[in-house]
């Protein structure tokens, strides 16, 4: 009996002594925690910021949840300056070049769809009657990702529209079938899109194929503000992206199919929107992605958003921007 009361004694004393460690160790903790927190805040600067936030899964995590609302006053605050999900951005001035932000942007990263502006320039650049008739094959149907589409095999419409379901909609199978039917045929398509890359100035960028379904599809936030600037050179490439929805015939319809535009921001008239250009895209390879020509604040800019998190978020980051341009100006 007696050893067992020393023991319990024994085991009460370490407790006591061991109580003012475990504070310690819990204080330095709470400190080191604040610590990591406060190295990654970004300066506020309303001409000219640079953010250098982590793009890690951690970062992905906590920006899923704020990503579920485009008006989300936790993430814009004037104080602290604009912080984004995606985790690769850039603004420039189009007119000026001034670059208002920038995040991960010399990083090569999958563009997905976003691959289609390229498709687009070469495909103008050949000087095609857009009135001519091309047809969707079975050679357009993606066996890479197994994607579906409403375009269906037979269908034949003027490569005009083909153009504007290709930049508005999306369709793989429209840019497949005009990279395709063009007098070179695909391969070599592909192979001119990557020399007017290099004409442009995109040194980090590479391309597979002319939808963008190819992970190799690939190109840095910096190369991307470049092919930007060259499309909206074109008159074709603004109206076909900044479309709401086209009507076709699709083959097997009885009825017109409508096609609207991907980016909710162009087909929402309540959205107040001045774009002059838009391409969206997505595969998992790429993330959520958004690029766009638009005035804010007077100012003609160029927003390259890559690897957003969550369906919503990319558009979220748009209107962080446009809220974070027209507070600093």
């Amino acid at each position: 009996m007696l050893r067992f009361f020393v023991v319990i004694c024994s085991i009460v004393a370490c407790s006591i002594a061991a109580s003012p460690a475990s504070a310690a160790v819990t204080h330095h903790k709470h400190v080191a925690k604040k610590a990591v927190k406060s190295k990654h805040k970004v300066k506020a600067n309303p001409q000219r910021i640079i953010s250098t936030i982590r793009s890690d899964k951690a970062y992905h995590t906590r920006q899923s949840a704020v990503s579920q609302s485009d008006s989300s006053e936790s993430v814009f605050s004037s104080t602290s300056g604009l912080q984004l999900a995606s985790t690769k951005a850039l603004i420039v001035n189009q007119e000026t070049g001034e670059t208002l932000y920038a995040k991960s942007t010399d990083t090569p990263t999958p563009i997905a769809s976003v691959t289609k502006l390229m498709t687009a320039m070469v495909m103008l650049d050949m000087h095609l009657p857009m009135d001519e008739e091309i047809s969707v094959s079975d050679n357009d149907v993606d066996t890479l990702k197994n994607t579906t589409s409403r375009l269906r095999v037979g269908t034949t419409l003027p490569r005009g529209d083909m153009l504007q379901l290709a930049l508005m909609s999306s369709e793989n199978r429209a840019a497949s079938a005009i990279a395709r039917t063009t007098p070179i045929g695909t391969i070599a398509f592909v192979a001119a899109m990557n020399r007017k890359a290099a004409e442009l100035g995109m040194k980090q960028s590479h391309f597979a194929d002319p939808t963008g379904l190819n992970s190799e599809n690939v190109a840095t936030a910096e190369d991307l503000v470049k092919m930007v600037k060259a499309a909206y050179q074109y008159p074709e490439i603004r109206k076909c992206s900044t479309s709401q929805s086209l009507e076709v015939p699709v083959h097997g319809q009885r009825q017109m199919v409508e096609f609207r535009n991907t980016n909710i921001l162009v087909r929402n008239a309540e959205a107040e929107w001045d774009i002059g250009l838009s391409k969206t895209g997505y595969i998992s390879e790429a993330g959520r992605c958004l690029v766009m020509q638009a005035k804010i604040g007077e100012q003609p800019l160029i927003i390259v958003l890559l690897d957003s998190y969550g369906k919503l978020s990319r558009i979220a980051d748009a209107q962080r921007i446009r809220k974070w341009i027209a507070s600093a100006s």
